[in-house]
């Protein structure tokens, strides 16, 4: 690949680096996520530098993954006086191609899906892009193979020109990040690895995922220090069932996930208000409930899960937030039923009948030791339900773990048991009360102000990347004790999802993105901007990578001086 790269400007190698990608079909959660690793690893093997030193180029295979996943890594040593390190990272799967209805076949040819906008009439935002011949279509060309292709272009010139660096590099190319995150996570155990055999420092991380226009005709640039976490807020709720033809003596668990759906889905004011941040409300994301097949009784269960944005708030607030604003939806329902259980006698002239309205309120953590009041083993149920267990997917498995709980209840009252399930995304971001934060995030307003000048381009420097990115998984803010509240309340998660919490607390690597511009990522209308993102962006990582590295060994050698 070296041989057709090296003569292209740096432009065209993005853009030619970019369709070879595009052209790999690495889908989530399908094979295709470990062969494009090794189209990666054989492209950068072919770099004159990693000829002369094979040993900086490696793969990590993800441990116990089921589609054997695999990690890369890319090692640029630049000055070897100085420990600083800066990460590109990027994930190369993507989402499916099912959108793409009869053009499927065609999901992963920039060229072809080109020529067939050209003549689009559906939509003519996409038909003008297409006739410009600036943007370039097809799966994964937004999010984000362009963005891996532009950290390939720039590691080709770094590994060229090794003297421009005060501090090396390392570049990570990892999946899943449109599932469960098994490849970043796993790289956190080779991240420190390397940390501790070459004595790294890693101040900082630069992933590239997408930038897109946040409103009509918005042409601005965003770079985000930061990025969001997630929190997967889930309800069990048990009711009391009963034959449709004595529907008003039940308790309809689905009416109470329906008024819990109502009272927290796009709900705003349980966002958090950060200034001049795009910050997102909860989302609804699976609501059902326990029936397999038709009949004429009313459920006994159901479920549900919310996607839950963090910003600056610890998991301990939503879990309390969400509890307070449950237990008002429960007492509303209970006023409803109540209400027409009444209007029923007087309508029907029946007596009335001693029954209770209550729909209790608990955390899985407090039911858990109210069940172990009752002398219940609550330990050897819920390793039995994982053994029996074969559901791949980890939500399901966490309701049927709450599901097994519920059975050995000997109250068997209604209630909404509250949890955490997978994934689970820390919120990283550049805290200002920390003195190098500021210093990095100043460093970063002059390179971006630099560029501006020289291009024109109008950046906006924000502190939240509004969705979700592996550099989640880098540094966490939360204490252990602040930690508490969400493992408490999530089951099993030491075997469902063992993150490595200290691993992450002693990594502590800022993540900031500096994206490829597009439009409709996740779309069958995908599409990146070439002009933007094939060569302006490559300059400003490169600017920013040389500009830090300086600083960073300017400081270190401040900081020496200081100590001495």
């Amino acid at each position: 690949m070296y041989q057709q790269l090296h003569s292209l400007s740096l432009e065209k190698q993005v853009e030619a680096l970019t369709k070879h990608l595009v052209s790999f079909n690495s889908i989530n959660g399908t094979e295709g996520e470990a062969r494009i690793i090794d189209e990666l690893y054989r492209i950068l093997k072919s770099f004159p530098y990693f000829k002369q030193h094979p040993e900086h180029l490696w793969v990590q295979t993800v441990p116990n993954d089921p589609i054997n996943r695999k990690n890369l890594f890319a090692f640029v040593e630049g000055n070897k006086d100085s420990t600083s390190t800066i990460i590109y990272h990027s994930h190369l799967d993507t989402v499916g191609i099912e959108d793409f209805g009869l053009l499927k076949e065609h999901a992963f040819s920039s060229e072809t899906l080109e020529e067939y906008f050209q003549t689009y009439e559906g939509n003519l935002d996409v038909q003008t892009d297409a006739k410009s011949g600036d943007w370039l279509f097809g799966r994964g060309s937004v999010d984000m193979k362009s963005g891996a292709a532009v950290h390939i272009a720039n590691i080709l010139y770094f590994s060229q020109h090794t003297d421009l660096l005060e501090g090396n590099l390392l570049l990570l190319f990892n999946g899943d990040e449109e599932g469960e995150h098994r490849g970043i996570t796993a790289a956190l155990t080779e991240l420190e690895r390397l940390q501790q055999e070459k004595q790294l420092h890693y101040h900082l991380a630069i992933n590239n995922d997408f930038i897109t226009p946040l409103y009509d005709g918005d042409n601005q640039r965003y770079i985000y220090t930061g990025t969001a976490g997630k929190l997967l807020p889930c309800f069990y709720i048990y009711g009391r069932e009963v034959h449709v033809g004595d529907t008003l003596s039940g308790i309809d668990p689905n009416f109470i996930a329906a008024q819990i759906t109502r009272r927290l889905h796009n709900n705003y004011k349980l966002t958090e208000i950060i200034p001049d941040e795009l910050v997102l409300p909860p989302t609804c994301l699976y609501q059902r409930d326990n029936k397999n097949s038709y009949t004429v009784q009313t459920a006994t269960s159901s479920q549900l899960y919310f996607n839950y944005f963090i910003y600056e708030s610890t998991p301990e607030e939503v879990l309390e937030r969400l509890l307070a604003e449950t237990r008002e939806v429960c007492k509303e329902a209970e006023e409803y039923l109540k209400e027409q259980f009444q209007h029923y006698l007087l309508v029907t002239g029946l007596p009335s009948r001693d029954l209770s309205w209550e729909i209790e309120v608990t955390s899985y953590g407090d039911y858990i030791e109210e069940l172990q009041q009752h002398g219940i083993n609550t330990e050897a149920i819920i390793q039995d339900t994982l053994k029996q267990s074969n559901n791949s997917d980890l939500r399901e498995v966490c309701f049927e773990i709450v599901a097994a709980l519920q059975e050995m209840d000997p109250e068997k009252k209604a209630r909404v048991i509250l949890f955490f399930a997978p994934p689970f995304l820390p919120h990283n971001y550049l805290k200002q009360t920390n003195e190098q934060n500021r210093q990095l995030q100043s460093s970063i307003e002059v390179i971006l102000q630099n560029v501006q000048d020289e291009t024109g381009e109008q950046f906006v420097l924000k502190k939240f990347f509004p969705y979700l990115a592996d550099g989640s998984f880098l540094s966490i803010h939360e204490t252990d004790d602040e930690l508490k509240p969400l493992l408490h309340n999530f089951p099993k998660w030491e075997q469902l999802y063992p993150l490595p919490y200290d691993t992450i607390r002693k990594l502590n690597i800022p993540s900031i993105n500096m994206g490829v511009y597009g439009k409709d990522g996740h779309k069958w209308t995908e599409r990146v901007y070439k002009p933007y993102s094939f060569h302006v962006l490559p300059l400003l990582i490169q600017k920013t990578t040389i500009q830090l590295l300086k600083d960073f060994k300017k400081s270190s050698n401040h900081e020496t001086v200081h100590h001495m």
